[in-house]
């Protein structure tokens, strides 16, 4: 008995090792002298006797006899050996009545290393035996800015409360996340029932994410997974659900779980795809009824109003062909349901407009894939929904030359709302296009959503009086307050504005649908796309007042065309931040990504980048969501 078993786990040895050789890796297993020969280990803590996982259980305390085992811990020495004659006798005693003496090993990074008993742990990973009792020494490294060791600081506070060793994450605030998802604080001492019960749910949740392949995805590890997993099935709910009910759940998010593993999950499509062809146009479904899904009612939100006079162009470029209606849902809430009944009723397009409706999105979309669901959002990385935006940013570096061009003084204001993404490209391309004008321009930075913000009243005390605020028409306010305006004490006047042409994109992106583009649009699967259009599609325009001079009025207008046309990009050249620090060097223009995810604020910026515990109340769900990670504190930091 115990000679095949040796033979079989040789072979398994063997492939591993020539598995490793081919890809040019190290085919034994990894030693901890040598690992940490470049490491500065602070201290050592003893953690005593205990279970720990078999899986992290990956090299050996020193060279010794590392090359007598392949990487898997199999042994690779023939049969007839001492040591095939040791490790048969062990697996016999492990048939007969199991191995209990424990093993002692070295953790370092929440990953362990042998320093004594090899073969009892090669024998224990053959029969496939979850964990090993071993006496444990943690090798605790010096806090550095490597991101390994900064979550493996975050292991061991989530270790001190939970005893729990198992879990393991790639990414920072992950352990703080699954804390939340299992109704813990981030200090909350968890007890035995506690820890039972999350065993129970992991045993089944890994048992249904490995029956669906999971551990073919690269790049995240199964607790990553099952991270994302807690985001949209609440641990309230899930945490009591058999292997088969998981793996129906995973079954319909599975395109989702992939796309983790991507290193550039999200692809943009910055222009509209107007290519077709008689066999797509013939095999694309038409659209007949669109929903749009708002989180309040258009006359309590501007941006909501915005989507409104979007909705209405619809029902009129269509003639009356599409029926375009309009719902209020509550995020979190009765989102989900709504979506459900939407699809249910046969709408071929739902637009739902509030970042905060991605969660009920990604649970919605893949259980009706004959309805194409859009969320108004920036960067979300889901296979399974599309999200889309504008480049609000080009009309802003526009509306910047033509503040500096008019004002008499250096310093110009800027009044933003949140700090998410896709807000500072729009900040910084003002200020780039009032230093193309004038060097010496200063761009004073304001937030409309901080606590008790008094934007005009700082600006009236520092003598500023040309001032670029939000873009969108509202519903209720009669003040001039609007894109570019001139500020005084007698008021506000209008200047020039941006406009989202929010009924051009939709009829646009409509259009492309029925031209059978909804398929062709991505480069590969799964991939999450999000539309970010500019002027290039006539989405976003530039109005012009009548105290702007004609030959202003030329220049914009034809630096307007430039950007739409591509030959003037509005981020190339050498550009720097407030540090001072090199953002973009001569030669070289910013990717469309890098101009999405930026979050930093360029040279000449007075202000900056409020966290999110100076914002007022209202404005923290959303920066919670979408909010750059410097804004949030580290728990909330995890959220983005």
């Amino acid at each position: 008995m115990a000679y095949d078993d040796y033979l079989k786990a040789q072979k398994l040895a063997l492939k591993a090792y020539k598995s490793k050789t081919l890809q040019g890796s190290y085919p034994y297993l990894p030693v901890l002298d040598e690992i940490l020969s470049h490491v500065h280990i602070e201290r050592e803590e003893n953690l005593g006797t205990i279970n720990i996982p078999a899986k992290q259980v990956i090299g050996t305390s020193s060279a010794g006899r590392t090359q007598a085992f392949a990487y898997n811990f199999m042994p690779l020495l023939n049969y007839g050996s001492e040591f095939s004659v040791k490790w048969s006798l062990l697996y016999d005693a492990q048939i007969q009545e199991g191995i209990h003496t424990p093993i002692k090993v070295y953790e370092f990074l929440n990953k362990y290393y042998v320093i004594e008993g090899n073969k009892r742990t090669s024998v224990l990973k053959y029969v496939g035996s979850p964990t090993i009792p071993a006496e444990v020494i943690r090798k605790v490294p010096r806090l550095t800015e490597d991101k390994n060791i900064q979550i493996y600081y975050e292991f061991m506070d989530f270790y001190k409360n939970t005893k729990i060793n198992y879990v393991v994450f790639s990414e920072k605030g992950s352990y703080q996340k699954l804390c939340q998802y299992v109704g813990k604080g981030a200090d909350e001492q968890w007890t035995e029932d506690d820890r039972m019960n999350f065993s129970s749910f992991h045993v089944a949740f890994y048992g249904a994410y490995k029956d669906m392949g999971g551990n073919e995805i690269k790049g995240i590890t199964d607790d990553d997974a099952l991270l994302f997993y807690l985001s949209l099935y609440p641990y309230s709910e899930s945490g009591d659900k058999l292997t088969s009910e998981i793996k129906k759940d995973l079954s319909k998010i599975w395109t989702e779980i992939k796309t983790l593993g991507e290193e550039e999950p999200v692809e943009l499509l910055t222009v509209p795809n107007t290519e077709t062809s008689m066999i797509k146009k013939m095999q694309s479904p038409k659209v007949h009824k669109v929903a749009f899904v708002y989180d309040v009612k258009p006359s309590e939100s501007d941006w909501i109003y915005g989507q409104e006079m979007g909705r209405k162009h619809i029902i009129d470029a269509f003639h009356g062909d599409i029926d375009a209606k309009a719902f209020i849902a509550t995020p979190y809430e009765d989102d989900e349901e709504i979506l459900r009944k939407l699809c249910e009723e046969g709408y071929d397009i739902i637009f739902a407009i509030a970042p905060m409706f991605v969660r009920a999105c990604i649970k919605v979309a893949p259980l009706y894939p004959n309805t194409k669901i859009l969320n108004c959002s920036l960067n979300s990385p889901h296979a399974s929904i599309r999200t889309y935006g504008i480049r609000i940013y080009e009309g802003k570096l526009l509306l910047g030359m033509l503040a500096a061009s008019l004002s008499e003084k250096d310093d110009i204001g800027y009044l933003a709302d949140y700090p998410i993404y896709g807000v500072i490209p729009g900040i910084n391309a003002f200020a780039l296009g009032a230093r193309t004008i004038n060097p010496r321009a200063r761009v004073h930075l304001q937030w409309s959503t901080m606590e008790n913000c008094r934007s005009d009243e700082y600006f009236l005390q520092h003598g500023i009086s040309m001032i670029s605020s939000q873009n969108m028409i509202s519903p209720t306010k009669e003040d001039r307050a609007l894109g570019l305006y001139h500020l005084s004490d007698k008021g506000t006047k209008n200047i020039a504005t941006t406009v989202y042409q929010w009924g051009a994109f939709y009829e646009e992106l409509i259009n492309s649908i029925m031209r059978g583009s909804w398929k062709t649009d991505t480069t590969k699967e799964p991939k999450a796309l999000n539309y970010w259009w500019g002027l290039s599609a006539n989405v976003l325009d530039v109005i012009l007042g009548s105290s702007v001079p004609d030959n202003t009025k030329r220049l914009i207008n034809f630096l307007k065309g430039s950007i739409a046309n591509g030959s003037f990009p509005v981020f190339s050249g050498i550009l720097y931040d407030t540090e001072h620090n090199l953002r973009c060097g001569e030669n070289e223009t910013l990717a469309p990504e890098d101009v999405m995810m930026m979050d930093w604020l360029i040279e000449g910026i007075v202000g900056e980048i409020p966290t999110i515990d100076q914002l007022s109340d209202h404005a923290k769900d959303l920066v919670r969501l979408r909010g750059l990670k410097q804004t949030l504190s580290d728990q909330e930091r995890s959220l983005v």
